[in-house]
């Protein structure tokens, strides 16, 4: 039997996520005495010292309380868990569920992540936070989010992960373009034309790798950072996009034409994966977005072709 309670790691990671024993109170809404108390419980319990007490500093973590803190906040979600499933033994889940995606892969993943979980298990409360490739890996390791959808680009270490899909880059032109009628096309054709670059990490980095590999200098005359502006940029005329995520529509949101091309020679495509944290267990809603992710197909949802009747098995 343990000689900890829940109560004292909450405290602790309170403690630990604030970095003060009268934050962590506050938020609590309990004495700093109370809180004071847990920490120096847990110390005994553990015969170790997990915090240094700075006057007027707040706190820091010693390597023991670092260790503690990554492994009671995962202890404390899966109490929460157990609390919220165990009255239908485990049939329904229930609770919130926090994921971030990239914001140019959202359209294609969030809609019917979010149409599944409201058929099939309307008591989760889903929360989707959109960020950049830069920002959704770190509020995972923070602990903000439980999973996060993103490229296979950059990944920081400590991170699991799976594939959902695999998505290969392609040249976007508008309708009237020279090459329009061409089945595929090569980057060397396109050095002398203007590129309207999406200035966002890692795609910036991942087109202007692509061109650094073939051996040509692309013709950067515009820069935008949002993707549909991009494409409307294109459809204007105003030059050529090489983008990653795929939209089934080939219009821009006036309504004007743009043309899709492959890239020859061809170039290998980018995995988009579901990633979370190596030292965290996942929830059951977690694991359940996991299985339907993993079969959904949204490689095909691109192309308008994502498969129905997903069915889904929750692991233990």
């Amino acid at each position: 039997m343990a000689n900890y309670t829940l109560r004292q790691l909450a405290y602790f990671v309170a403690v630990a996520e604030t970095g003060s024993i009268s934050g962590a109170a506050g938020g609590l809404h309990v004495s700093p005495t109370a809180v004071a108390s847990a920490l120096t419980e847990l110390e005994k319990v553990f015969g170790t010292q997990l915090v240094v007490r700075r006057k007027a500093h707040g706190v820091s973590l010693t390597p023991s309380g670092s260790y503690l803190h990554s492994r009671a906040a995962d202890l404390l979600r899966q109490a929460d868990d157990l609390e919220l499933n165990v009255a239908s033994g485990g049939a329904e889940l229930n609770g919130p569920l926090v994921i971030g995606c990239y914001s140019t892969v959202a359209p294609t993943v969030v809609p019917p992540l979010l149409e599944w979980f409201a058929d099939n298990h309307p008591k989760v409360q889903v929360r989707v936070l959109e960020g950049s490739q830069v920002e959704l890996p770190n509020r995972l390791l923070a602990g903000e989010l439980e999973l996060a959808v993103v490229y296979d680009l950059n990944l920081p270490t400590g991170l699991n992960s799976v594939v959902l899909y695999e998505a290969p880059a392609y040249v976007l032109l508008p309708a009237d373009h020279r090459l329009a009628n061409r089945t595929a096309v090569s980057l060397r054709e396109l050095a002398d034309e203007p590129m309207i670059l999406l200035d966002v990490p890692p795609a910036a980095q991942h087109t202007m790798a692509l061109f650094d590999r073939a051996g040509v200098e692309p013709n950067v005359a515009l820069r935008a950072s949002d993707f549909e502006l991009t494409r409307s940029l294109v459809a204007r005329g105003m030059g050529y996009a090489i983008l990653i995520q795929r939209p089934v529509v080939g219009q821009s949101y006036e309504g004007l034409p743009v043309v899709v091309k492959e890239i020859r020679p061809a170039v290998r495509p980018i995995r988009v994966k579901a990633v979370w944290p190596e030292t965290v267990r996942l929830t059951d809603r977690g694991r359940a977005l996991l299985d339907f992710a993993r079969d959904a197909g949204f490689g095909n949802a691109q192309r308008g072709r994502i498969p129905g009747g997903t069915s889904v098995v929750v692991r233990s």
